[in-house]
C-alpha cells in the first residue's frame, strides 16, 4: 500500500522580486491516478499560500501528502555558533522569528546571514552577496572565507553523496543554496505554526527517518539534480525537475519502494547528526537499485541553454565589467567565457571605437583574416551578418615563400600573403605574436589598416611585447587585446562571434 496519496515538489527561489518562468518557483502536484498539475507562483508568499491550500485539502479529505522543498533543512553539525548550538528546532525557531520576507519577495536574508556570522565570534562561514552591495552588510563578505571554513565544515554529511550540492554557507552566485535555505526554513517554520503539531512532520527530524510517518503531512528536503531530467519542448529546467520528481515519487511509492528513499543513512554518526542538526535529502545514500533509470551516476547540467545561462550568469556576477560600455561588454563576456577566467577582464584593452568599427565592418561584408586555422574554425559562420569570407593563409605556398624571404614564421608569412585583403578587414590573431608584429610593420610602412585588429596571441615569447606594441600605436587604428601572456585561438574567435551576435541582435 502506498505511503502517500499526493506528492508535491517545490522548486524554491531566492529572487528579490516577483518572477515567473525560468529560474523562478515551480510547484508540481502529482497523485497515483493522473498527470501532475504544475503551477508557477511569482513570489514565495504565493507559493506558501498554495502549499497551505494543498495541506488543507489533504487534511479535509483524510489523505496523506509528501511535500518536498529543494533547499537545505539544516547546517553542518559542528556549527555550534548557531542558535541552540545548531540544533535544528532552535535554528528554525530563530529564523522564523528574525527573517523578513514580504509579499513582493523583498527579504533581509543578507542581514540575517551577517548577524549569524557575528555570533560565530570570528569571521563567520556565510558568504556572498550581489557585487553592487559591497560594504552594505555587517559581518557578511562577498567572498568565501577560506580560513574560517577550516573551523566549521563547509558541507553536511549528506553532501558526501550528493557530491555537486552547494554549501549552505554560500548565499549568492551560480548554484548557491544559502539564501534559499534561510528564506525557506523561515517559511516552513511559519507553516509549522499554522497547522496542528499532529498534522505535519518535518522529515527526518520529527519522523526518525522512515520509522514514524504517521502524520498526514510529511515535509522533506529534496535535491532535484540527484535525478536525471529531460526537459520537454518549451519546458524550463525547473519545471521539468518538479514534474519529474513528483511523478517519480508517485511511481516509486506505487511500487513499494519510497520507504527505502526515506530511510536515510546506516552510519550511526551520520544518522545522529542528521536527526539532531543537519537534516537529509530524500533518496540520497539509500540502496538505490541499478534499474532505476532516474538515478544519476554523474551529476551535471545537460541542457545546452541552461549551461549557457549559468555560465553567463556567473560571469555577470563575478567579473568587474563596470568600465566597459554597452558595445564592449558582450566582447569581454565572451572573452571570459572562452577562457573560464573572470579576472581576465582586468587585462582587456579596447580602443575607443573598436566595437562599433568591428560591427560596422562585419555588417559591410568585410572579410575576416585569421592567423591560424583554429581561429578560423572557431568562428560561427551562421552568425556572420553578410556572408563574410573567413580566410587563413597559414598553409598557402605564398605564406611559406614569404616567411623564407622575410626570415620569419609562416604565421607572419600568412599576413604577408593576405596583404591585399587586410585593409578594412577584421583581423583575428590568437596564436602568433610574429603575425601581429608583422601586421604592425606593414601598417607603419603605409598599408591601410584593418577596420579592427583583434590581437590576442598567447605565449611566453613575444606575446606580451606584441600586444604592448599594438596598444602603443600612434596611428589611430582600432584594436581589442588582452594584456599579458594570456590569449589564444578561442579568445580571438570569441570576439568575432560576439561582434556578429550584436549585429544579429
Amino acid at each position: 500500500m502506498p505511503l502517500f496519496d499526493r506528492y508535491v515538489v517545490v522548486d524554491w527561489s531566492a529572487n528579490n522580486s516577483p518572477k515567473k518562468g525560468k529560474d523562478s518557483i515551480w510547484i508540481a502536484d502529482a497523485s497515483q491516478d493522473g498527470l501532475p498539475t504544475l503551477s508557477n507562483p511569482a513570489t514565495r508568499h504565493e507559493a506558501m499560500a498554495r502549499v497551505s491550500e494543498i495541506i488543507a485539502e489533504v487534511l479535509d479529505a483524510g489523505k496523506r501528502v509528501l511535500i518536498g522543498f529543494d533547499f537545505a533543512f539544516g547546517y553542518p553539525s559542528d556549527a555550534a555558533f548557531l542558535p541552540g548550538e545548531g540544533r535544528w528546532n532552535d535554528v528554525w525557531t530563530w529564523l522564523g522569528e528574525h527573517v523578513r520576507d514580504d509579499e513582493a519577495n523583498v527579504s533581509n536574508r543578507f542581514e540575517i546571514a551577517g548577524q549569524l556570522n557575528q555570533m560565530c565570534g570570528m569571521v563567520g562561514p556565510f558568504w556572498g552577496h550581489p557585487a553592487q552591495h559591497v560594504g552594505r552588510y555587517d559581518g557578511l563578505g562577498a567572498n568565501k572565507p577560506e580560513a574560517q571554513l577550516h573551523r566549521v565544515r563547509e558541507k553536511r554529511h549528506v553532501e558526501k553523496f550528493a557530491t555537486n550540492a552547494q554549501s549552505v554557507w554560500k548565499l549568492a552566485y551560480t548554484g548557491s543554496v544559502g539564501s534559499q535555505t534561510l528564506l525557506g526554513v523561515a517559511a516552513l517554520q511559519k507553516l509549522r505554526k499554522r497547522f496542528a503539531a499532529d498534522a505535519l512532520a518535518i522529515w527526518p527530524f520529527e519522523t526518525n527517518f522512515a520509522e514514524n510517518l504517521s502524520r498526514p503531512v510529511t515535509v522533506a528536503e529534496i535535491y532535484p539534480s540527484y535525478f536525471s531530467v529531460s526537459p520537454r519542448h518549451g519546458e524550463t529546467m525547473d519545471e521539468a525537475q518538479v514534474r519529474t520528481l513528483a511523478t517519480g515519487f508517485a511511481e516509486r511509492d506505487a511500487a513499494g519502494g519510497l520507504g527505502a528513499w526515506l530511510d536515510g543513512p546506516k552510519d550511526e554518526v551520520m544518522r545522529r547528526d542528521a536527526l539532531e542538526r543537519e537534516g537529509w535529502i530524500v533518496g540520497v545514500g539509500a540502496d538505490l537499485s541499478a534499474d532505476e533509470a532516474s538515478i544519476v551516476r554523474h551529476d551535471y547540467v545537460r541542457e545546452p541553454a541552461e549551461i549557457y545561462h549559468q555560465s553567463f550568469a556567473t560571469i555577470e556576477a563575478e567579473a568587474d565589467l563596470a568600465r566597459f560600455d554597452e558595445a564592449e561588454r558582450p566582447l569581454v563576456v565572451r572573452l571570459i567565457h572562452a577562457c573560464g577566467m573572470v579576472d581576465v577582464a582586468a587585462d582587456v584593452e579596447i580602443s575607443a571605437t573598436a566595437a562599433k568599427a568591428g560591427i560596422a565592418a562585419l555588417t559591410g561584408g568585410a572579410p575576416i583574416i585569421c592567423d591560424v586555422e583554429m581561429v578560423r574554425h572557431g568562428i560561427i559562420r551562421g552568425q556572420l551578418p553578410s556572408d563574410n569570407s573567413v580566410e587563413c593563409f597559414l598553409n598557402d605556398r605564398e605564406a611559406s615563400l614569404a616567411a623564407e624571404r622575410l626570415g620569419t614564421t609562416r604565421s607572419a608569412g600568412g599576413m604577408e600573403a593576405a596583404r591585399d585583403l587586410l585593409p578594412g578587414s577584421v583581423l583575428a590573431i590568437g596564436n602568433a605574436p610574429t603575425a601581429l608584429f608583422h601586421v604592425l610593420e606593414m601598417i607603419e610602412q603605409g598599408m591601410e589598416p584593418p577596420a579592427l585588429i583583434i590581437g590576442i596571441p598567447v605565449g611566453f615569447v613575444g606575446a606580451v611585447e606584441s600586444k604592448e606594441a599594438l596598444v602603443a600605436n600612434a596611428l589611430g587604428f582600432n584594436y581589442v587585446t588582452v594584456n599579458g601572456r594570456r590569449g589564444g585561438s578561442a579568445m580571438a574567435s570569441a570576439v568575432v562571434n560576439a561582434l556578429a551576435k550584436q549585429v544579429a541582435a
